[in-house]
């Protein structure tokens, strides 16, 4: 995860830290309720829903445990209202950059993923698109049934690829801002980055300054990785290791490659 400061200036601060939404065994009508809010936020991206647009017959079956959490977000991206907000109006590709960010957690990260889900609605049409990211291997590792999704492209983690960090500030720009308001419904923003498979500097959602060590007159810097060793369980841990890495630009995704595949944490990333 970034740093407090930078977390700040790229408006990600309610999301460090949080807990994932999970409505466990047991659960209480409190608990129920915020995994509810919590789908509509995500699948919606922030935009409003009102009351009389709410799908109650959805969340009673939900509170009565006839459908999982998973169950619940597939029926909220099937319905009619996300397609009026999302998709009758909207661009193929944009569509399918939203999927991935309301359903996935994350941005795409290449051309060829947006080539599969084009060719996928145009074969079979909207529900199988829809359920190609309900129904993936990814998705039932990092949600299964009863997590609610959420952004996943903020941290670093197992198998996914450095590149979707940035893809993933071309979609957000901020806590308080919905995916329809953005003035960006009518066009694709990774569009440029997908086709040269490049990565774009990581802008601040307010002021669009470029995040420090991700610009690429930065090349000749080098950077501080700050890391947390994984904890191989092979004896009790008194104290968390800490270490820290210099790396050169060049060096850097490669290192947080090899970083990742060893099961460490990510804490920091900074100009040396």
């Amino acid at each position: 995860m970034t740093s407090s400061t930078v977390a700040r200036q790229l408006g990600v601060e309610p999301f460090v830290g949080a807990s994932p939404v999970e409505l466990r065994a047991n659960w209480t009508e409190g608990d129920v309720q915020v995994a509810i809010n919590a789908a509509y936020r995500q699948v919606f991206g922030n935009d409003h829903v009102m009351q009389s647009e709410r799908l109650t017959s959805a969340e009673s079956l939900l509170r009565r445990g006839n459908i999982s959490v998973r169950d619940f977000i597939r029926t909220l991206a099937q319905s009619e209202l996300y397609r009026q907000k999302f998709f009758y109006s909207t661009p193929q590709v944009r569509f399918i950059e939203l999927n991935y960010k309301h359903l996935l957690g994350r941005a795409p990260y290449d051309e060829a993923e947006i080539a599969r889900h084009v060719d996928l609605y145009q074969q079979h049409g909207y529900e199988v698109e829809i359920d190609s990211y309900l129904d993936s291997d990814e998705y039932q590792e990092h949600f299964g049934e009863a997590i609610v999704p959420y952004y996943r492209g903020f941290e670093t983690q197992f198998g996914q690829k450095t590149v979707g960090f940035n893809r993933m500030f071309q979609l957000y720009r901020g806590y308080a801002n919905s995916d329809r308001s953005q003035g960006q419904n009518k066009s694709s923003c990774l569009t440029r980055e997908l086709a040269t498979n490049s990565a774009t500097p990581v802008r601040t959602p307010h002021f669009g300054r470029g995040l420090a060590g991700t610009n690429r007159g930065e090349r000749g810097q080098l950077y501080r990785v700050r890391v947390m060793q994984a904890d191989r369980g092979q004896t009790p841990q008194i104290r968390r290791s800490m270490s820290e890495y210099l790396v050169s630009y060049e060096q850097l995704s490669p290192t947080l490659q090899r970083l990742n595949q060893r099961g460490s944490k990510v804490i920091s990333i900074t100009l040396a």
